[in-house]
């Protein structure tokens, strides 16, 4: 599907890519052919931002071989940090909607993990998921009996399960039960992420067009899950990975190649450097016009 509502020859002059089953593979790899997508928008003076329900600890492995100097957003939106992950901003739960949202995913079934400070916090190691969480924010989480004195400094808690309909069930309740003052949504299909409601994608199309003055109608946002809509619904280019569900392939204006098939890279060659390109031509005609 492809299917832009701007120009054709309107320029791009930020990228903001999601992580998880966008930028890395299904084994949380780092492609040469995606690290080399990001250097040609350095190349073409295009800036580029990751942001991911990640905590910005579980990032920082990128930032060298991507060449980050653009904030990260962490806990989709809920910090943003320098490249040496120092912290430009946070948004915080309140102790109240931490403990409610703790029982709200109990009463579901799944396992709780809440990330305080820059740790991460469970009550079984064994827990789903567990394991490959680990893997890809590469540290451990914090092994504790309860939550209760966890509930301040709290960034983002989390409802886990294998029972991927259990966790769409708790994602509807959330909403309905929190209402606006959380922000509730799937990172993936076995993770309901509870953040700060200012901690959504959306959120942070704004607030890097803020850092780095591009108008958002100059960035281009590239994601694969139902948390990636918002930000898709704020950027002037959007860009749904292969692997999304058809819904999420709905909300954005082209689909690329899925995150097992170079989808990140190919989205860049296709859709943002060949704008570029673009641009430039109609840029060099209009100039050359005038005179």
């Amino acid at each position: 599907m492809d299917n832009y509502r701007h120009s054709e020859t309107s320029r791009i002059g930020l990228v903001i890519a999601d992580v998880d089953g966008t930028l890395v593979t299904p084994r949380k790899v780092l492609t040469e052919h995606s690290r080399r997508a990001a250097e040609r928008l350095h190349e073409a003076g295009i800036a580029f931002a990751i942001t991911s329900s990640r905590p910005p600890r579980g990032m920082r492995m990128l930032v060298e071989p991507l060449k980050i100097s653009t904030p990260i957003a962490g806990f989709n939106g809920g910090q943003f940090v320098k490249p040496d992950l120092s912290i430009i901003s946070r948004e915080l739960l309140t102790a109240d909607i931490v403990e409610s949202a703790i029982r709200l995913i109990e009463s579901h079934g799944l396992d709780v993990w809440v990330f305080c400070g820059s740790d991460w916090f469970v009550r079984n190691l064994h827990g789903p998921h567990i394991d490959t969480e680990e893997m890809t924010v590469q540290f451990s989480p914090r092994l504790v009996g309860d939550f209760d004195n966890l509930l301040d400094d709290v960034a983002k808690v989390v409802g886990v399960s294998k029972d991927h309909e259990a966790v769409a069930r708790c994602e509807t309740d959330a909403r309905g039960e929190l209402g606006d003052r959380v922000s509730a949504s799937r990172s993936q299909p076995y993770y309901l992420d509870v953040t700060h409601p200012n901690a959504n994608k959306g959120m942070v199309v704004r607030r890097l067009s803020e850092y780095l003055g591009v108008p958002v109608d100059e960035i281009a946002t590239i994601g694969d899950m139902s948390n990636d809509v918002p930000m898709f619904a704020s950027s002037g280019l959007s860009i749904a990975m292969g692997n999304a569900s058809p819904e999420v392939q709905r909300a954005a204006q082209c689909v690329t190649t899925s995150n097992e098939e170079e989808g990140f890279a190919n989205a860049v060659e296709r859709y943002i450097l060949c704008k570029t390109a673009s641009a430039s031509i109609s840029d060099a005609h209009f100039a050359h016009g005038r005179h």
